[in-house]
């Protein structure tokens, strides 16, 4: 009997798949552990198995086109199988679908509006003459004088005599360049545009449509408040220097941030929280995801037990999973279960900025670029390596105080990076 293959939920937010790549044609045999199509999620370019032997008998959209969870991806069976019972159950399905809720009421369209039947314009009453509109003026007739000579439209003069008439003096202050066109005045030069208007509009990528519905829903339902730090990284400078002498792997600044932000949240146990609705969740474990940019927006790899791991591990655990977010190679396990989250420009030429809250974490820190900055110490000005840290708090979870003390720790930490290695 034939087997749908049905759209896989691949990622907590996938509401819909689409085909990057299909691996097999219809008619093709397929093992089950044969990979038979390649599908984009929100999060990463997912393998997708039929799990079942067979012929390919159906593919139900092309490469490029969306198939929503739970969706028929394919179908196999039989060579010549007889599937169209199968397609006409999901048919049905899909119809009897909307009557078990409300339907919900659809706003009027808008229809294009009529265009109104041209109507009789009243014919133009004839054009006043300079003269005429200049007699009902009150000027004087020196100051008519005047203007006549200087080429001065009266009807842009505002008079200070009497009722408003206007006078010589009048004349005299009148500033041509504060009045419209004048009598006797040249012409301003008309100029032919220069280049053309154009714009290109793209669809939104699956990644992008729910980045933008959960930083919205972040941005908007949790009251946001910013505690910025400055922190001097002289010191882990030169540590960072001495460990890439002994390490098997080179170990980034953001690997130093990771680590510190690790041991800071053992500490301020609160910030490693999530708001729940009803109630807040205190992790025990400590996941740290690193915002990594790809051509369609962010995904955050996660390293999981990072207060566990020595500096070198994470580097290489990092190192490992920000490739393979930019290569769209990330699985599930390895873009979820972050509890709190860290976003690094400092690579940017980025001084300092704030972040959204990446949910379900109640904090995301900012990192800035270290920079060369005059510091005033023991009443004299030195040059130290400063960098900025800005911690994005959710309030209902995290208040002023217990973010202050987590940036102190995690401060204490990137000034004397010894602490992370005892």
């Amino acid at each position: 009997m034939a087997e749908v293959i049905r759209m896989p939920l691949l990622s907590d937010t996938m509401k819909e798949g689409v085909i990057a790549e299909w691996h097999k044609k219809v008619g093709d045999k397929v093992k089950s552990d044969d990979v038979i199509a390649e599908v984009e999620t929100d999060k990463a370019t997912m393998e997708v198995m039929p799990y079942v032997d067979g012929t390919l008998l159906y593919r139900g959209v092309e490469k490029g086109q969306g198939v929503p969870v739970n969706g028929i991806m394919a179908i196999i069976g039989k060579p010549g199988e007889d599937y169209s019972a199968l397609l006409k159950e999901e048919e049905a399905k899909t119809k009897e679908a909307p009557k078990e809720e409300a339907p919900k009421a659809e706003a009027p369209k808008a229809e294009a509006p009529k265009q109104a039947a041209p109507q009789a314009q009243p014919a133009p009453a004839p054009a006043e003459t300079q003269a005429e509109a200049d007699e009902r003026l009150k000027a004087s007739p020196l100051a008519k004088k005047l203007a006549q000579e200087k080429g001065i439209d009266l009807q842009q003069v505002k008079g200070s005599g009497d009722n408003g008439r206007i006078i010589k003096r009048d004349v005299d202050s009148f500033v041509p360049s504060a009045a419209g066109p004048q009598k006797g005045a040249a012409q301003v030069m008309q100029f032919a545009p220069v280049g053309e208007e154009g714009y290109s509009d793209k669809p939104l990528s699956q990644m992008r449509r729910v980045i933008a519905q959960r930083l919205a829903e972040s941005k908007f339902s949790a009251p946001h408040f910013y505690l910025t730090m400055s922190v001097k990284m002289d010191t882990a400078i030169a540590a960072r220097k001495a460990i890439n002498e002994v390490s098997p792997v080179k170990v980034s600044f953001n690997d130093l941030v990771i680590k510190a932000c690790a041991m800071a949240l053992r500490q301020h146990p609160d910030v490693n929280s999530s708001w729940m609705g009803d109630f807040i969740r205190t992790n025990k474990h400590i996941h740290i995801g690193t915002a990594v940019a790809v051509d369609e927006g962010l995904i955050v790899p996660v390293v999981k037990f990072a207060d566990q791991k020595s500096l070198s591990q994470i580097a290489q655990e990092a190192g490992t999973l920000i490739d393979k977010a930019r290569n769209k190679k990330l699985q599930p396990p390895e873009f979820t279960g972050n509890t709190f989250t860290i976003s690094n420009l400092g690579m940017m030429d980025i001084d300092e900025f704030t972040a959204i809250i990446n949910p379900p974490d109640a904090c995301i820190l900012a990192v800035g670029k270290i920079e060369p900055t005059p510091v005033a110490e023991n009443n004299q000005v030195v040059i130290r390596n400063i960098m900025k840290l800005t911690l994005s708090c959710d309030h209902r979870v995290v208040d002023g105080a217990v973010g202050s003390r987590f940036l102190q720790t995690l401060k204490a930490h990137l000034e004397n990076p010894v602490t992370m290695l005892v």
